[in-house]
């Protein structure tokens, strides 16, 4: 189905619109600037809190958002989607975009990153108590994303072989197709641990904390945001992008599990890490 197809679907049903009575006055609804963003499904929860603040400073700018699977929304834009904002799953579909020259010029930024967390069952938690006990504690089953099919488990499997725990818990993997799936193993009981993603574990309360693997063990976890070549609003775009780093959407990210961006990260700083 076309993108644009889905665009005039989702902004008809899925449009956030903050505080129907004030933005829905005649002013608002005959403004003429739209920015359209396009934001990774995965991300919904945090950016269905975040647009509505943007929108109430910004009454005559028309938002627009679609949700859909991070790698749909890339290959659409490719393709050449109206889209002014494209915020992705994962940091690299932002550098396959620039590598193709589909970026617009200096508008690629990371806006926060997080954290890959030891994650267990809330109502009948594993007895350990640290990411440390890993290497001497008794596991039946560990959680983890599918490497070949989800970041996270890739980032899950760097981290298990920097500590060299593979040798000793490979036997006891459990695979999840994405985090999602990788939680519902946590909370259903059929795994007592899983590593998943601080943003991921968050909202969810059947599931515990139990600790954060060391950044040093696995490559920085980042989000970014961008715009695309089919852009048609950048002076826009920086000012929402500028937005996403203020201290106050700071603070609501960190409601969601993300730790606030001091600076942009590197290609090269993004390498895997090794054991």
């Amino acid at each position: 189905m076309p993108f644009v197809h889905i665009l005039g679907r989702a902004i008809a049903v899925a449009s956030i619109v903050a505080f129907a009575g004030p933005l829905a006055s005649p002013a608002y609804a005959q403004s003429s600037e739209t920015l359209t963003i396009a934001v990774a499904n995965s991300l919904k929860d945090v950016f269905r809190k975040i647009v509505p603040l943007y929108e109430s400073r910004n009454r005559d700018v028309n938002v627009r958002v679609v949700y859909a699977q991070s790698k749909t929304l890339l290959k659409q834009i490719e393709e050449g989607a109206p889209v002014d904002v494209y915020i992705p799953s994962a940091y690299e579909e932002l550098d396959q975009l620039e590598q193709k020259k589909l970026i617009v010029h200096d508008t690629k930024q990371v806006y926060a990153r997080t954290a890959l967390v030891l994650i267990t069952n809330a109502a009948f938690p594993a007895t350990i108590s640290s990411i440390q006990e890993l290497e001497t504690q008794p596991v039946r089953h560990i959680a983890i994303g599918d490497p070949a099919t989800s970041a996270v488990g890739k980032d899950a499997v760097q981290f298990l072989k920097y500590r060299n725990l593979e040798p000793r818990l490979k036997s006891q993997y459990l695979y999840g197709e994405h985090s999602k799936a990788v939680l519902d193993l946590v909370s259903k009981g059929e795994a007592e641990l899983g590593l998943v993603y601080r943003t991921d574990a968050t909202p969810v309360k059947r599931v515990h904390i139990i600790d954060a693997a060391p950044a040093e063990s696995h490559k920085p976890i980042v989000y970014g945001v961008a715009a695309p070549w089919t852009s048609e609003n950048v002076f826009r775009v920086r000012d929402f992008i500028a937005f996403l780093l203020s201290e106050p959407i700071q603070a609501e990210l960190k409601k969601f599990g993300f730790e606030q961006e001091v600076s942009d990260v590197s290609y090269v700083e993004r390498q895997e890490v090794k054991p």
